[in-house]
């Protein structure tokens, strides 16, 4: 049975429309009472926002009808643009052209053909060993030492990050769950509503109630009250999904809070790297939320944690 029909799935697509026409009807009446609303900047984000999670929504679920091809080429793909956001923040050089032209259309189709083929132990040390090891000696041999450990740092960070840490969503199709009624598509859509929810719900909580900045010099719009509130709202959303995973209620809420957790230090780490280079955000492909890395970054650095923990404890 092809995906998209399994309950579990439909339950939790459905649950994410129904969210996201609720709120494109608040944002609609919102809009219609403003006396101004073309000049209102916080509703316009807003009503941008919302536009952009349907799409990525409608994309996401289309991947599933193609499931696990279909998951695997989106997640190919959002690393690609993802590493390519990256890496235009970079000093790059003629030298550097071959370790770049290997990264995008080497590195990225092998990391994800290894994910297809279900060949965990190549895909566990692919990256992290052969590839951060051989990458800086295409630059090398380009013959340009100037800045040659700024240059090549940067392509080994950017592959790790926005290539292999990404990369474990997908991933988690190669596990499987003994006794489990539903799929390991159900486990992932439960991983990617949750990270998703806490950014969300940050956001939310942050405008509304935010008063005490975290690290204003990196993120000033990050407060105690808004990650306290959206990571406490989405550590109970977690628990309340517990069905949609092969775990117990109360293992799911410790893996969502640490979901949240990991979510919100990678948003932190890739704000800093744009404050570091004086950049608001990575891209405008996404309207409202800036680029793709300022979409994923939360889900780049707790995929990797939510993998290994179910794999060594549930697998």
């Amino acid at each position: 049975m092809n995906t998209i029909y399994q309950p579990h799935i439909q339950y939790l697509v459905g649950g994410v429309l129904c969210f996201l026409t609720l709120a494109s009807l608040v944002a609609y009446i919102l809009w219609k009472r403003s006396p101004d609303p073309k000049n209102n900047l916080v509703l316009k984000n807003l009503v941008s926002r919302i536009q952009a999670w349907w799409v990525m929504v409608i994309v996401f679920a289309m991947s599933l009808l193609l499931e696990p091809v279909g998951t695997i080429l989106l997640f190919a793909l959002l690393s690609f643009l993802a590493l390519r956001e990256f890496i235009t923040l970079t000093p790059t050089r003629p030298a550097d052209y071959k370790a770049l032209l290997g990264a995008f259309f080497l590195v990225i189709p092998v990391n994800y053909f290894l994910i297809f083929i279900n060949w965990y132990n190549f895909y566990a040390i692919f990256i992290p060993v052969w590839v951060l090891a051989f990458i800086p000696l295409l630059s090398a041999i380009g013959n340009d030492v100037e800045r040659f450990l700024e240059r090549s740092s940067e392509i080994q960070w950017g592959l790790l990050i926005c290539v292999y840490f990404l990369s474990h969503v997908p991933a988690v199709l190669m596990l499987d769950f003994p006794g489990f009624s539903g799929s390991t598509s159900s486990l992932l859509l439960f991983f990617v509503i949750i990270v998703q929810a806490s950014d969300v719900l940050q956001y939310v909580w942050g405008k509304l109630f935010g008063k005490t900045p975290i690290v204003p010099l990196l993120s000033p719009s990050k407060t105690w009250e808004g990650f306290l509130g959206g990571v406490g709202c989405a550590t109970a959303l977690g628990t309340a999904l517990w069905w949609a995973t092969p775990f117990l209620w109360w293992q799911a809420t410790i893996l969502a809070l640490i979901i949240c957790l990991f979510g919100f230090w990678g948003g932190l780490v890739m704000s800093a790297i744009k404050r570091d280079r004086g950049i608001k955000d990575y891209g405008n492909t996404l309207g409202g939320h800036g680029g793709i890395l300022d979409r994923v970054d939360s889900i780049c650095f707790s995929a990797p944690i939510f993998f290994h923990l179910i794999r060594f404890y549930f697998t």
